[in-house]
């Protein structure tokens, strides 16, 4: 029994859902996302204004992905209406970001900035030059652009000097003793 799949998913207002041919699709004021069920193991129907997943067969694979394809639909569904944000700090001396154009300029202590071409689905601002907010419908998305760009310079044991989330907590390291 899947402690998630059995729960069904709210459609809010301004959200419309449609399962047709495998396909679900959402449509809310960000835009518009869709998800291709796996036909064989998941079941996916609109009852009373919510969304109810259920498992085909008793499979392993069955059972495995109802969870997973309820989470997929929630997400969908939180995405047009309300989309995602994630958010990162710059920690160091002299390392700054900023947005210029399509671009995101990043200053984080090597011998030339780092430009990273910002995707179009994705929404970037630098409120201040050690701040970044990542916003978007698509969770994946937005987290796949929000781990990229820590990858430029994650946070290191000694300083915490780096890129990181914000509010990740950096395990530090003792430096040297006398």
């Amino acid at each position: 029994m899947s402690r998630v799949g059995k729960y069904p998913v709210e459609v809010p207002q301004g959200v419309s859902v449609t399962i047709a041919n495998g396909i679900v699709s959402a449509k809310g004021k960000l835009g518009e996302l869709s998800f291709t069920l796996s036909p064989d193991l998941v079941d996916a129907k609109l009852q009373d204004g919510k969304v109810v997943v259920s498992p085909v067969g008793d499979s392993k694979n069955s059972r495995m992905m109802w969870g997973t394809t309820r989470a997929r639909i929630a997400n969908l569904v939180k995405g047009v209406s309300e989309g995602f944000r994630k958010n990162l700090e710059v920690v160091g001396v002299g390392y700054k970001v900023a947005v210029q154009g399509k671009n995101l300029q990043l200053a984080l202590g090597f011998s030339h900035d780092v430009i990273f071409p910002i995707p179009d689905n994705v929404v970037i601002k630098a409120p201040q030059p050690t701040q970044i907010e990542i916003s978007g419908m698509d969770k994946q998305v937005v987290g796949q652009v929000a781990a990229e760009i820590r990858a430029y310079r994650p946070p290191e044991p000694y300083k915490g000097k780096g890129v990181k989330y914000v509010g990740e907590q950096i395990l530090r390291k003792e430096g040297k003793k006398k």
